[in-house]
């Protein structure tokens, strides 16, 4: 791990105090820019619907696991049970969601977040 350059955490009146300034205004003007606003937004319209929707289907499991012992412990081909099936789903729902994920960054994060990165390092 390297250390900082000391000019790149100078107090006022340092060294790169003045590039410190520009680049703290600099951030937070990218922050309350339309594209960051509208990058996060995207985000979350996408991450918060999927995320709740997976920790109900995970607490589901957990409540049938506990409470519907007889359900899981039904058999469906040999000593398989929906117990069994329901937790293997558990693992396709995951890579289902880190795909879903991962498309979605590639399709309507990834555009909107390079052109915020390049607009930041044009004013730092």
């Amino acid at each position: 791990m390297s250390t900082p350059e000391p000019h790149e955490f100078g107090t006022p009146g340092s060294p790169g105090s003045t590039s410190q300034t520009t680049g703290a205004a600099a951030f937070r003007e990218v922050q309350d820019s339309a594209e960051f606003a509208e990058l996060r937004s995207r985000f979350r319209r996408f991450a918060f619907p999927l995320g709740a929707a997976f920790l109900i289907w995970y607490f589901a499991y957990v409540l049938l696991s506990t409470y519907a012992v007889d359900f899981m412990t039904t058999r469906v081909i040999g000593n398989i049970t929906i117990g069994v099936i329901l937790g293997l789903l558990q693992f396709v729902t995951t890579f289902g969601i880190t795909w879903l994920y991962i498309r979605h960054a590639n399709k309507n994060l990834d555009p909107i977040a390079a052109k915020v990165r390049d607009d930041l390092e044009g004013r730092i």
